[in-house]
């Protein structure tokens, strides 16, 4: 396994490393990996996960448990199970496959686009049928509600299979000579294909009729010079509104389909079809792939996350397993690329010991591989007096230098400078010293005639008192040359006199401020003695105060021992919660129970603040004045007077 950090973000290679035979025996096995260290570190997550000498497709089932992978050569089919790491079944095929979908969840119906014009059912067991196609096929999708097959393909049309009647129905006629790939949108089933003139026409599968056009050349034509018109080489669909399109320039477009141009544009600089786009939903990372690279962007911004790039092979097909960071890639070698990226997803749970393994290499840092080695010049090597070793195994040539031990540099740069130290030692104590001077107060600025109160505000504002900007070549004639002083009885200065007079007060509260917290005086020896006498008046008034008696006003339940013990009475609230409870204790009104466990409980009665009381009387002594004050409405209504409609009585 390898690691790699493009951008900051960790990859992990894990197909990196050579793979052993299966005929070793297990001592030969052992031995290989102690003095391998590819060997010793390689992680084979799936077994005989490749093919003989090429891979051209991997994909994966809805269920994420079965993975399908197609190469050559003889051409052929294998299907991987990931509950049990290893190969399910193998099958041989006539022609390479273009493309594989799969109509269950798991592995059991697949339907196989062959480059010879044919098309093959495979079921579990084997397979079933093999029907031909009028052109060479070079997409297929399918669709689920009517079980329709869709196969774009070297011309006009496309075709349309029913599967539930096994017949061919009325194709849909393009506005190109060639259809190059096809997509169904997963919401609401808008059928997509993409076409050799750089146009993208969306179908309603209903009613077969066109219900839009998009021009994708146009749009590469505005972001770039480019001397064709590019197709459209691949299709994916983020959700019912985000669409994905890669042309063959090596450009990708990110498009609403409400809108006639596209939001995003992605460059790939390398000028290659853009094979393969999935979108990651958790991170919101597009994943497109050209045979050269995997770049992954940002799908709002287009700034580059990071980027796979495998060495001496070229790419054929991507896939990311569904909400993880695992990555597979078919590629012009045998063996099919693995790899995990954490930062787009944890691991697959069938390999969840990819997290425990990747969270122990960053905790333990492995030591790269120049850290042992100094690059050093050929002067470098005059000045040390080590040319002769040019050409030796000591030097390492590299670029425009060589690379040395470390321990063979400092040796030599050690002979060859003995008071190297003492020299780095005075720089040191130099750097210490005018650090020290840099702490001491600086002496003060001293202001120019011209703009005296420009100069003073400067140096309130920056704080700096060395006059660094009035010091500046830039500013000086503001404050040497008389024609630059501000005029305050001019028209412009009077406008903004309002702004300049708020300010200035400002200022002159925050002088005022620091100058009753700190008053700079210089202080003599007579200033000294006039502060000594001064608190030694206040020490003596401070003695006299104490030495007066004092009177205490004596309330009604106040106690001679409780005005010379406290300065005034205190609030009950205040009083600690002994005497709180002491006070209860002493009442009438409570009493003390002693359980036979050893607990107390206390019961009494809730007294009634003075206030409340005074209150109280005084609302009972009005509502007694009122009540022999007021009339009553008895006598009016003592008589019932008759209705009207009986007549006099």
């Amino acid at each position: 396994m390898q690691v790699s950090n493009p951008n900051n973000i960790k990859i992990y290679n894990l197909s990196a490393g050579r793979s052993l035979p299966e005929w070793l025996s297990e001592k030969k096995r052992r031995k290989l990996q102690q003095q391998d260290v590819d060997i010793r570190r390689r992680i084979e997550l799936l077994q005989d996960f490749s093919m003989p000498h090429v891979s051209n497709l991997v994909k994966t089932t809805k269920d994420s448990q079965y993975i399908i992978t197609s190469g050559t050569y003889k051409p052929r089919l294998r299907v991987y199970d990931t509950s049990m790491m290893s190969l399910k079944h193998e099958k041989i095929m006539d022609s390479h496959a273009i493309q594989i979908v799969s109509l269950e969840e798991d592995y059991s119906k697949i339907v196989i686009l062959q480059d010879d014009r044919y098309i093959e059912f495979h079921h579990r067991y084997g397979k079933i049928l093999r029907t031909r196609i009028p052109k060479f096929g070079r997409d297929m999708s399918y669709y689920y509600p009517s079980c329709d097959l869709y196969i774009a393909a070297y011309g006009d049309e496309v075709y349309r299979l029913n599967l539930e009647q096994g017949k061919f129905l009325n194709s849909i006629k393009t506005s190109s000579n060639e259809v190059t790939c096809c997509e169904f949108n997963p919401e609401h089933q808008l059928f997509t294909c993409g076409t050799a003139h750089g146009n993208i026409e969306c179908w309603d599968p209903r009613t077969r009729f066109r219900v839009g056009m998009l021009d994708c050349a146009l749009a590469t034509y505005q972001e770039s010079s480019i001397e064709s018109v590019p197709k459209v080489s691949t299709l994916k669909y983020k959700d019912g509104l985000n669409l994905g399109v890669g042309t063959s320039s090596g450009q990708v477009l990110l498009y609403d389909i409400r809108a006639m141009k596209p939001y995003l544009v992605k460059d790939h600089n390398y000028e290659l079809p853009i094979k393969s786009i999935t979108f990651q939903e958790k991170e919101d990372i597009v994943l497109s792939m050209d045979k050269r690279i995997v770049k992954m962007w940002d799908r709002k911004t287009g700034k580059a996350y990071t980027h796979i790039e495998p060495e001496e092979t070229s790419l054929n097909d991507l896939c990311v397993m569904p909400g993880t960071g695992l990555l597979f890639m078919a590629n012009e070698a045998p063996k099919i690329l693995t790899y995990y990226v954490p930062s787009l997803g944890p691991a697959p749970k069938w390999c969840s010991f990819l997290d425990n393994i990747t969270e122990e290499l960053e905790e333990t840092a492995t030591a790269q591989v120049y850290d042992d080695y100094k690059f050093v010049t050929r002067s470098e090597l005059e000045e040390m007096n080590l040319t002769q070793f040019i050409g030796s195994t000591l030097l390492r040539a590299y670029m425009h230098g060589f690379f040395m031990d470390i321990r063979l540099y400092k040796k030599a740069q050690g002979i060859s400078e003995p008071f190297a130290y003492n020299d780095y030692r005075k720089k040191k104590i130099r750097q210490k010293i005018e650090a020290d001077r840099e702490d001491r107060v600086k002496p003060k600025y001293k202001l120019p005639s011209v703009n005296k109160d420009l100069a003073q505000k400067i140096l309130d504002n920056d704080g700096d008192n060395n006059g660094g900007l009035m010091k500046d070549d830039r500013f000086a004639n503001l404050f040497t040359n008389p024609d630059f002083n501000i005029d305050k009885g001019s028209w412009e200065y009077k406008n903004i006199y309002h702004n300049v007079t708020k300010l200035d007060e400002k200022t002159k509260k925050k002088k005022s401020l620091m100058a009753e917290k700190f008053d700079e005086v210089e202080e003599t020896t007579s200033t000294k003695e006039k502060k000594k006498e001064k608190s030694k008046r206040r020490v003596d008034s401070e003695e006299a105060e104490l030495k007066k008696p004092k009177f205490f006003e004596i309330k009604e339940g106040d106690s001679i021992k409780d005005l010379t013990s406290k300065p005034a009475k205190m609030k009950k609230t205040k009083l600690p919660l002994e005497e709180r409870i002491a006070s209860l204790e002493s009442r009438s009104d409570t009493i003390l129970h002693n359980s036979a466990f050893g607990a107390k409980e206390m019961t009494f009665k809730v007294g009634v603040d003075e206030k409340m009381k005074k209150k109280k009387q005084e609302e009972d002594d009005h509502r007694k004045e009122r009540s022999k004050i007021r009339r009553t409405a008895h006598k009016i209504t003592k008589h019932k007077i008759a209705p009207m409609w009986k007549g006099p009585s």
